[in-house]
């Protein structure tokens, strides 16, 4: 069915800013304060009150439009969107219009076949966000909380740019990454602090002119961003193809029953009566201060990846992986330093064995009970053939519940790996007379036979001898028992 039809997707990202303070008032941006405890007379909107801009909200998102290629307006100007909702205390929001501070831009993303693709960024504007209406606990009421009216987001509006519900997913981890490498937005998708609202719409396949759009809101991880757009797809090609119209509107996705519903009309601009705020100056931003605010660039992701590609030997795959979160590079390339500089063994490690304890846990890469130079210590010991990778799981393991550092735990463990060829030698020979049999189909050229004899051996040795001289010795005593 989807054969025919072209999907077209833009994305509007709200990522809060990371300031201690709200965008126009002093009170605390903290998250989980009890309710209305974080409002002020300016959050709330009193009579006689002024809103004062917070100067920090301007450097992040010139910031963010530095790192995506955009141009950064010389005057941005503030402006009153009027709408009426409970958790809108003003009856009106103040944000962005004509004039937001950063203009078009891109970042690119990897698709599913493989290659790259670009997508725009029409703008990214700075707003307050809104109170939140609360309907759990009152008994069919609703309650509200204005803790997070005020809270400066930096809104960032995509070209329609994608074509399926991947690529959009794919394009909002990447702003995520961005986000959090310019330490701008900690990219908190559960508590609220990094939220997606998608466009979607479809057309013929061929056809220039866009189809109707609908908005699609309530949507707080990436999975159910991309199970919300594809069931968005599908009900529109089932309208259209029934003979029906696409309604321009607001949908809500609900992710128990995985679908998308009528929320309310899709308003236009014309309906929020845009006008500037005549309480806040135009924001002026000279060559100086965007200069300032570059010397602050980070390395950024897709910088990072190359290095790590160029310098460091790693797969595409992996440094994709150890470089989509800034938290896990920094991991890495500290182990790395440990371990002598071992990139791919330090890559593995933290991609497989500290991947599964942190996932196992919940937890991120920055909440790991095993400090990346403790990692690196122990790949020492991996390098230096002190224990074996196979043992090394056992002592990570340790080191993960808190038993202390790698080379105390293979201590007090007896972990050490047995290099020594006699020692090892002697237990061969014993496996070899136990097992006459399978000697002889060695002999006779069944080679898979091998892996038996080596199994044998790291049982007797407790998994202590070194695997590379069991295979060799093992090799040298089947094939000629007198060497």
């Amino acid at each position: 069915m989807r054969n025919s039809w072209e999907t077209v997707i833009g994305l509007e990202i709200h990522a809060q800013l990371a300031t201690r303070s709200k965008i126009f008032s002093g009170s605390s941006t903290a998250f989980g304060a009890a309710p209305n405890t974080q409002a002020s007379a300016v959050d709330l909107g009193l009579p006689g009150v002024l809103p004062v801009l917070n100067g920090e909200v301007v450097r992040m998102a010139v910031k963010f439009g530095l790192a995506t290629g955009a141009q950064i307006a010389e005057r941005s100007v503030f402006a009153r969107k009027n709408y009426f909702y409970p958790d809108l205390p003003k009856g009106y929001q103040i944000s962005q219009y004509e004039l937001p501070v950063v203009g078009h831009g891109s970042v690119t993303i990897a698709t599913e076949e493989g290659s790259t693709r670009r997508i725009g960024l029409t703008r990214a504007h700075l707003e307050e966000d809104a109170g939140k209406s609360l309907h759990e606990d009152f008994e069919g009421l609703s309650g509200i909380d204005l803790n997070r009216a005020g809270t400066p987001l930096l809104e960032i509006v995509s070209e329609p740019d994608m074509r399926s519900a991947a690529e959009a997913v794919a394009y909002a981890r990447k702003i995520l990454s961005l986000v959090r490498y310019l330490e701008i937005c900690d990219g908190n998708l559960q508590e609220g602090s990094f939220r997606c609202d998608a466009n979607v719409s479809v057309r013929r396949r061929g056809d220039e002119e866009l189809g109707t759009r609908a908005e699609l809101k309530n949507i707080n991880s990436f999975r159910f961003l991309e199970k919300a757009i594809n069931f968005e797809i599908d009900r529109q090609i089932e309208v259209l193809e029934s003979g029906g119209e696409v309604v321009q509107e607001t949908r809500l996705y609900d992710a128990e029953r995985n679908e998308t519903r009528p929320m309310r009309s899709k308003e236009e601009a014309n309906d929020y009566r845009y006008f500037p705020d005549p309480d806040l100056l135009p924001v002026v931003i000279d060559e100086d201060y965007i200069a300032a605010v570059r010397a602050t660039l980070p390395e950024l992701p897709d910088q990072k990846r190359q290095r790590f590609v160029d310098d460091f030997g790693l797969s595409d795959y992996d440094a994709d992986l150890l470089t989509a979160d800034r938290d896990t590079a920094d991991y890495f390339e500290r182990t790395a330093r440990a371990a002598n500089a071992e990139y791919k063994l330090s890559a593995n490690w933290i991609l497989g064995e500290l991947s599964a304890h942190l996932n196992a846990g919940d937890l991120t890469i920055s909440a790991s009970p095993v400090p990346a130079e403790s990692l690196g210590a122990m790949l020492n010991r991996i390098l230096d053939r002190t224990i074996s990778g196979k043992i090394a799981k056992e002592v990570f393991e340790a080191m993960w519940n808190g038993e202390g550092d790698a080379d105390a735990i293979i201590e007090q463990r007896g972990l050490q790996q047995i290099t020594d060829s006699g020692a090892i030698e002697q237990v061969v020979d014993e496996i070899i007379v136990a097992n006459p049999q399978q000697a002889e189909q060695f002999r006779a050229g069944k080679e898979k036979i091998l892996g038996f004899f080596v199994g044998q051996v790291m049982k007797a040795t407790q998994g202590k001898a070194n695997p590379a001289q069991v295979n060799d010795i093992l090799r040298r005593r089947l094939q000629d028992p007198d060497s």
